[in-house]
Parts: structure tokens; C-alpha cells; sequence
């Protein structure tokens, strides 16, 4: 009579629920294709940090996703990835926003403070905010009525990082285990951060953020061990940061495109060691 198979367990140090289906992964690094707010592959209070830049709604061309809904229906989205997001983080678990201070594409809306109220609805707590200056004015095109009153445009470029937790700022769980230098506490503590975007030729993908921006997040506001979350992996950059500091990882990304992309870079640009491979599907 034949022994029955056992049933396949996949796990990141219990952040991940036992039989279920990654896309890719191993002991560190797990990338989930699925869109965040259905999947149930992400245990509620393990996550130390979330660092994600969602959506804009500003027509972004994205293969799976609708950039270009009405600004109503996308701060309901908002509300909704928000409210899961919060219930996934440990009690001293943080999260660093990348969102637009504002939007004047298709008309002007406080994008940065809509969403920052409603992260404090849901319950986030908040911190700070720091201003990312990207350095890209001289793309800059529009002008409204150029050098007119009549109705010009003031645009600022910069993007925001809001910094919110959940229950308590002071990190009391992990490992205790800082490996951010002197230098770097002493400029990132500083609320105006200025380094340049990323390429979207470059990466493949329409909006990626530079490796710089959750490197600092994480060095910053996480032990070595730590787990971190990207709720929108993209092209991985969060995860490539996050295997290049010693942090765990989990990314989730509905369009199975971007998850190919994102386990690419982490073979080219992390040099993550595929004999620690459990599984892809």
C-alpha cells in the first residue's frame, strides 16, 4: 500500500501560510501572484515594514491594472488596500507611502493628504513625511497659461514618503540588529531626500522607483531579519533592497508579467542564490 504524499509546506520564517502557492521562493524571498487585497498567503501582525508606491490613477499603462479610474472610486481602492495593509503588520510595524504630493493631470487633487487621512482612518498612526526630490523639472511641459494670470499651473517636482505605524512608533520585537552607518542616519533623518528617479526603459516596466528609496526605508526603520512587504511589487525593487540588506521579503503582484520581471532582477541584480530555490509555479 502506498504511503499518501505529504502535504508540500511553503514558508518565509511563518510570514507566509503553510500550502499555499507562491510564485517564487525561498527561505528569504517570496513573490505572491495575486492581486493583494484577495490573497490569504500573508499571516495578520508579521510584517515589520511595508514599503510600496501603489497606483497613482494618473493613466499610467499598466498591463493588468486601470490607472484611470475616477478619483471617488480610487480612494475607495485606496481605503480598501489600506485596511489590509494595517491588519498585516505587526503592532510596532511601519509603513513608507511613495505617493504624489498632488495630481494635475485630469484635474487638481491633494493626493498626498487624501490618502494620508485616510491611512489615519483606518488606523495607521502618523509620523513624518519626507519629500523626495527627483530633480526632473526640466521635463516639465505643462505650464497652464504661460506667463499669464489668467490660469497658470504650479507644479511642484517632488514626490512624498509618508511614514505611519500601526499601534506603537518604538520597535521593541526583532532581531535589535541596526547596520545603518552614522552617514547614512544623519542624512536620511533629514526630511528632504534628493537622488533621481528611475528609468522605465531601463526597467521595463512604466513606474518603478529607485533601488535608493527602499533601501533607505529599510536600513532605516528595520532590524537585520526583519520581513518586509510590497503590496504592489512592480518590478521588485523593494525586493531586491530587501535581500541585499538581509531582510526578509514578500511581494505581491497581480500581473504575472511583472512578477517575471521582478524574479529577473533579483537574478541579475541581487545575484539571489537559486539553489536556496523551494518553488515556482
Amino acid at each position: 500500500m502506498k504511503k499518501p504524499k505529504a502535504k508540500k509546506k511553503t514558508f518565509v520564517a511563518n510570514k507566509v501560510e503553510e500550502n499555499t502557492v507562491a510564485y517564487f521562493q525561498t527561505e528569504s524571498i517570496v513573490i505572491i501572484n495575486e492581486d493583494f487585497l484577495s490573497t490569504k498567503k500573508i499571516t495578520e501582525g508579521s510584517i515589520d515594514l511595508i514599503v510600496t508606491s501603489p497606483p497613482y490613477n494618473v493613466d499610467i499603462h499598466y498591463n493588468s491594472y486601470d490607472d484611470r479610474i475616477s478619483y471617488d472610486s480610487y480612494l475607495g481602492f485606496t481605503e480598501q488596500w489600506l485596511k489590509k495593509a494595517y491588519s498585516l503588520l505587526k503592532e510596532d510595524g511601519r509603513m513608507c507611502l511613495n505617493i504624489p504630493l498632488d495630481k494635475n493631470k485630469g484635474g487638481q487633487q491633494s493626493v498626498g493628504a487624501d490618502i494620508t487621512v485616510i491611512a489615519k482612518r483606518v488606523g495607521f498612526r502618523y509620523h513624518s513625511t519626507v519629500v523626495w526630490n527627483e530633480g526632473n523639472i526640466s521635463r516639465r511641459t505643462a505650464w497652464g497659461s504661460f506667463m499669464s494670470a489668467t490660469a497658470p499651473y504650479v507644479i511642484a517636482p517632488v514626490e512624498i514618503i509618508v511614514v505611519m505605524y500601526k499601534n506603537q512608533w518604538k520597535k521593541t520585537s526583532g532581531t535589535r540588529i541596526s547596520d545603518i552607518t552614522k552617514k547614512e542616519f544623519m542624512c536620511w533623518t533629514n526630511g528632504l531626500w534628493t537622488f533621481s528617479g528611475e528609468s522605465k526603459k531601463k526597467i521595463g516596466h512604466p513606474a518603478p522607483f529607485p533601488i535608493e528609496l527602499p533601501t533607505r526605508c529599510i536600513k532605516l526603520f528595520t532590524f537585520v531579519g526583519d520581513t518586509i512587504l510590497d503590496p504592489f511589487l512592480g518590478s521588485g525593487t523593494t525586493l531586491i533592497a530587501a535581500y541585499l540588506n538581509n531582510r526578509k521579503g514578500i511581494g505581491v503582484e497581480v500581473d504575472r508579467r511583472y512578477c517575471e520581471l521582478a524574479l529577473k532582477r533579483l537574478r541579475n541584480e541581487a545575484r539571489i542564490d537559486q539553489r536556496q530555490l523551494i518553488t515556482v509555479f
